[in-house]
């Protein structure tokens, strides 16, 4: 008797105005139609950047690393990263280890074996940070035109948090994945 495919699936997004919900559905969509067994999804709501770590992330990897599940599902692969193509490397790469592959939605090729596949990797990885520093460039750009009219950025002077903000301790991201 064959087994069923284990499945996680991981999906991020980035501000609080967003959700996971179209995500996470065709992924589940996706993994119902290959008779595939969802074992557990993982959900980041908030940047990445902004918290410091992706906690949902790490957890996947634990999971991983006790054989929890066969492959993890993504939307993108800049779901997992924007850091670029060494962070997603290593990310496909400890997976890999594990005996998990990623499977991307977006990327078919994610499917493809052998070297081809460490090469798209690199390519997706470093499109998405070229993304997100372009992203970061219009947002400067266009605080300093506001600036530059006049405009006022930031709070008002003297003006404080309603709610104590938690303190994030830093932390090698590299090292968070270990």
């Amino acid at each position: 008797m064959l087994e069923q495919t284990r499945v996680a699936i991981y999906a991020r997004v980035s501000t609080n105005d967003q959700n996971v919900d179209n995500q996470v559905r065709q992924l589940n969509d996706w993994a119902s139609e290959r008779n595939w067994q969802v074992v557990n999804t993982y959900q980041e709501n908030e940047s990445a950047w902004k918290s410091g770590h992706q906690s949902e992330l790490a957890s996947a990897l634990k999971a991983a690393r006790h054989r929890q599940f066969d492959v993890l599902l993504v939307w993108a692969l800049d779901r997992l990263s924007r850091e670029g193509s060494a962070q997603i490397l290593n990310l496909v790469n400890t997976l890999r280890a594990y005996g998990v592959r990623v499977f991307s939605l977006q990327e078919s090729w994610t499917e493809a074996p052998g070297e081809i596949g460490d090469i798209l990797y690199a390519i997706a990885g470093w499109v998405a940070r070229m993304e997100s520093q372009r992203r970061s460039e219009r947002t400067k750009a266009g605080l300093s035109r506001l600036k530059a009219q006049g405009k006022v950025l930031g709070r008002p002077p003297g003006s404080k948090d309603k709610h104590q903000r938690k303190k994030v301790r830093k932390i090698s991201r590299l090292n968070t994945y270990a």
